[in-house]
């Protein structure tokens, strides 16, 4: 992994993006303000619901749209000075499936060397190993159509590989995938970064980010609210969190009020029939919880604590559960 004191792999400044929405009759601002910078060899995790702005900075960062205002520099090379240099240090691993289904997978590494300028011989070389990397050898001469997803998700992996690019993009790699194959992914995600390469990964899942990005930028209408490694973010809130589930919704604003006046409780939020709170030592708030919502005559189903999570950061920062807006 690089010093800090390397230049980042990729650095996007103050990035604005604006579109017409589906009618032309209006813009949704996609990107207002992004910034961040990652080092080499790290994976570099942008992390945000749908619509938070992180594929249109991967589409922007790979020279597939241009910025309306902002720079961005990915490889030591200015995005919108010299995108023919930046394609030719990236490699991209869309949302959507890059492989042809009617070919094999063979034929289909063997046609993205080639398309980036290996000869025949390089190309099929390169196709056996990336087969071999992935464990795809058994199925390599079978149409891709016959392939399971996860399968076909690692194939596009490999593609983007197959040119052995500086970066590498991953746009929500997991999306679909059942939990072995999801687990197979994080693995082969891990050793990318072991090999030197720079990843950046996009995702919706806090466990994903939590688990493979060394440092993550949350992002949130169209701009970071808050960036720093998952340790790091997680460790900026005191405490423990207390989640509380009561068995009606319209409980919710009376019980915030009793909570409130709990010792040792803050930043009590609702969302529907669900309270949280943080407290010094959650085992010890629990008690006073429970015995406060009962005074009041309020039920409660259920009641957690746990050490501060993801999640919890992007309630801090953004100003709602990560999971309402996912």
């Amino acid at each position: 992994m690089s010093t800090t004191s390397s230049p980042p792999a990729l650095q996007a400044v103050r990035l604005r993006k604006a579109y017409p929405d589906r009618k032309g009759k209006s813009v949704v601002q996609a990107l207002d303000g992004l910034t961040f910078e990652a080092r080499r060899g790290t994976v570099f995790g942008l992390l945000g619901p749908n619509g938070a702005g992180k594929s249109t900075t991967v589409k922007i960062l790979s020279t597939l749209a241009r910025a309306d205002e902002g720079t961005a520099v990915v490889a030591g090379v200015d995005v919108a000075a010299d995108p023919g240099g930046v394609r030719r240090r990236i490699g991209l691993v869309s949302q959507r499936p890059s492989s042809d289904p009617a070919a094999t997978g063979r034929e289909n590494l063997v046609l993205a060397g080639r398309v980036q300028g290996l000869s025949k011989a390089e190309a099929r070389q390169r196709a056996d190993r990336l087969l071999d990397r992935f464990g795809l050898t058994g199925a390599a001469d079978r149409p891709v159509r016959t392939w399971s997803g996860g399968m076909s998700r690692k194939l596009d992996v490999a593609i983007g590989l197959v040119h052995r690019p500086e970066v590498l993009f991953l746009d929500e790699p997991t999306t679909g995938l059942d939990p072995e194959a999801r687990a197979e992914m994080w693995a082969e995600v891990g050793r990318l970064a072991d090999d030197a390469m720079t990843v950046l990964l996009t995702t919706h899942y806090l466990d994903e980010a939590d688990r493979l990005a060394h440092r993550l930028a949350i992002v949130d209408g169209g701009r970071v609210v808050v960036e720093g490694s998952p340790d790091e973010l997680k460790s900026q809130l005191r405490g423990d969190a207390v989640h509380v589930e009561l068995s009606s919704p319209e409980d919710a604003e009376l019980a915030a009020k009793v909570l409130g006046d709990v010792p040792d409780l803050w930043d009590v939020t609702t969302e529907g029939a669900a309270l949280r709170a943080r407290a010094h030592t959650g085992a010890r708030a629990v008690p006073q919880v429970f015995a406060a919502l009962d005074a009041a005559g309020l039920a409660v189903e259920s009641a957690t604590v746990a050490r501060p999570s993801l999640d919890d950061v992007y309630l801090q920062h953004a100003g709602r559960s990560f999971q309402e807006v996912a």
